[in-house]
């Protein structure tokens, strides 16, 4: 049998041996007391002490083992986290200690600072000097405006903005504002490639805009979800594309809705998009690079559930021929700082 090479699987068949051992010796040791017409005082208590050894077998070692098993499962697939670290129980002193170099390993952000750094690489879309090029950017702009070629001076000079943002004090966290102004660069780039057909709004309420500008959210958190939405949406659409940014924000919750009018997705694709989006994986890291232009949705998704919990990430609604609606969920913190209500 292929289970018998885990230990698991020897334990439990030796158990179950051991016990059907025992009940057959105690069956047997029965039926000898009854031919000698032996009181069953001594019968009765081996079936007692056999009834609550199994019992306390059950829910002193099986049961744990079944709650850790199905975390190991769910860890594997990617859904869960913190719940590794959270197990009562353990196998074995050695299987602890791989377990929290796990988590040394996951809290010193070294998990992050992969996640992070194919974003950066996702996000330049190659694999030259990013500083080269931003300097070959500026002296074109500079070339076309003294030969008074204005949009094309406009453009080069959003596209070079657009990458200094990719390339500078890569950190953590920036306030939405940044964010905010890295998507305008973005889609004054777009702009001139799809013209009157790309509209892109901004909205959240004024009462809030100090607020909700000075939240801290992860670097190159928006953009990614904007480029899917003009290239998976949009670019596909006959007529106007019309994607909708808009902020809330609670005292605990900032609340980030990114919506197109373009032509949706069918509910298996809906379906197979918010599974890879609920877990947490860094599979991307070696394939998304040869599937997708920009980043992944899934790249901004692991980050924020590293960053802040995995009840934090993306989540997808989308109808068929109708839009789509992608919901971002963050913690409400500003310079750094989760607020409390």
């Amino acid at each position: 049998m292929k289970n018998l090479r885990y230990l698991s699987s020897r334990i439990i068949w030796m158990s179950l041996l051991t016990f059907a051992l025992a009940f057959l010796y105690l069956l047997l040791f029965t039926i000898m007391l009854v031919r000698d017409q032996s009181p069953l005082l001594l019968v009765c208590s081996g079936y007692l002490a056999l009834l609550v050894l199994g019992y306390a077998a059950y829910k002193w070692i099986y049961v744990p083992y079944k709650q850790n098993s199905k975390i190991l499962n769910l860890f594997v697939m990617g859904y869960t986290i913190q719940d590794l670290f959270n197990q009562r129980s353990s196998l074995s002193p050695e299987i602890e200690a791989v377990t929290n170099k796990v988590r040394e390993i996951v809290e010193t952000g070294e998990l992050l600072q992969a996640s992070k750094k194919q974003a950066q690489y996702l996000a330049l879309q190659n694999q030259i000097n990013p500083h080269f090029l931003y300097n070959t950017l500026e002296g074109i702009r500079s070339e076309t405006l003294l030969a008074g070629l204005h949009n094309v001076a406009n453009m080069t000079e959003a596209l070079a903005t657009f990458f200094r943002y990719t390339i500078s004090n890569v950190e953590n966290l920036v306030t939405v504002e940044d964010e905010l102004m890295n998507v305008k660069n973005y889609y004054i780039i777009q702009k001139y490639r799809f013209g009157d057909r790309l509209n892109v709004q901004i909205e959240y309420d004024p009462e809030d805009e100090s607020e909700i500008l000075a939240c801290k959210i992860p670097k190159l958190t928006l953009q990614p979800i904007l480029e899917n939405s003009i290239r998976y949406g949009v670019e596909r659409k006959i007529g106007v594309g019309n994607v909708r940014i808009s902020i809330e924000i609670s005292k605990q919750r900032l609340i980030i809705m990114i919506s197109d009018n373009g032509i949706g997705m069918t509910e298996e694709a809906l379906k197979e998009i918010n599974d890879n989006l609920s877990r947490t994986s860094l599979n991307h890291i070696h394939s998304d690079s040869k599937r997708h232009g920009g980043i992944a949705l899934v790249n901004v998704s692991n980050r924020i559930k590293l960053l802040f919990g995995e009840e934090y990430g993306i989540y997808v609604y989308s109808t068929l021929n109708m839009g789509t609606d992608v919901e971002i969920t963050l913690p409400y913190m500003t310079d750094g700082k989760r607020e409390k209500s």
